[in-house]
């Protein structure tokens, strides 16, 4: 803390006057700029949070967009195999042939 108290007192500069001055000028522009960064609307840490927002946004559209795909080669299986049609209505909603003994087990 001493040193900031130091850099503010002119009467120390001597010889480095200039040196000092832009010491002064470049402190208060950068507390400045973290003012500025921190408080206004927009702030640095709203930036974040959308940042963090937007990337859980693209992990969960990846997500279903797999699911999706998964979906649509079931759907088209269905579509296009007889078998697979009917091994699915019977796994699935315990459908069976005529004169089939359907047995279900719970877990």
């Amino acid at each position: 803390m001493s040193i900031l108290k130091n850099l503010w007192d002119k009467k120390q500069d001597g010889n480095r006057k200039e040196e000092r001055s832009l010491l002064r000028v470049t402190f208060v522009a950068l507390f400045a700029l973290v003012i500025f960064l921190c408080v206004k609307r927009d702030s640095v840490f709203d930036w974040a949070k959308a940042g963090i927002t937007v990337y859980r946004q693209n992990k969960e559209i990846a997500k279903r967009s797999a699911h999706i795909r998964e979906l649509d080669e079931t759907l088209d299986a269905l579509n296009n195999n007889l078998d697979s049609l009917e091994k699915f209505a019977i796994e699935r909603f315990n459908f069976a042939a005529k004169g089939e003994d359907v047995y279900l087990i719970n877990e």
